[in-house]
């Protein structure tokens, strides 16, 4: 394979519908590894194997970084990639090619801040703030599912809001 063909399928970032999802998978498990996010404020959709041939795709991780932007105020922030692993063994888990329908990722201080003052649940030092938090929710899979999956795997804080997300994070383990 020529490093020019290498270097297009692993920066390989696909905007507009899950087309990839529905296709069989063709390479081995744990070779590559990619999300499906659709984000509900923007109804953005971003399909991107976000780790390949042994470490992470750096155009990958910039488009997950803006997908998962403060759409409040634009602002981009890293992702935690540990963050981005938990997505992906949680979709594996749950045995599903949906797309993880994102609620919030990044959360800058003023949008925190703001959502703080309308609402006893929001951390004043979220994670979210840090790259390390998403509230999601997977067509197909209920939010109790998600919660119990993401619950067993120990690895990070999983919160639970019946009837509209599932908070988990890539801080200490513990459960809401």
């Amino acid at each position: 394979m020529s490093a020019e063909s290498t270097l297009s399928r692993r920066s390989f970032i696909k905007f507009g519908a899950f087309a990839a999802a529905a296709a069989p998978q063709l390479v081995k498990a744990g070779s590559e590894r990619s999300l499906s996010l659709y984000n509900l404020h923007t109804s953005e959709k971003l399909e991107v194997v976000y780790w390949a041939d042994g470490g992470y795709v750096a155009d990958s991780l910039q488009a997950i970084n803006h997908h998962l932007r403060d759409y409040r105020t634009g602002d981009v922030h890293d992702i935690d990639r540990r963050l981005l692993d938990l997505l992906h063994q949680v979709r594996g888990r749950l045995e599903t090619q949906e797309p993880f329908q994102i609620i919030s990722g990044y959360r800058s201080p003023a949008t925190n801040a703001m959502l703080r003052s309308h609402s006893d649940g929001v951390a004043q030092h979220s994670l979210h703030m840090d790259g390390m938090a998403a509230d999601i929710c997977i067509p197909g899979r209920s939010l109790e599912q998600i919660r119990n999956v993401a619950i067993a795997m120990k690895f990070g804080g999983v919160g639970y809001y019946p009837s509209e997300f599932v908070h988990v994070d890539v801080g200490r383990v513990r459960t809401w």
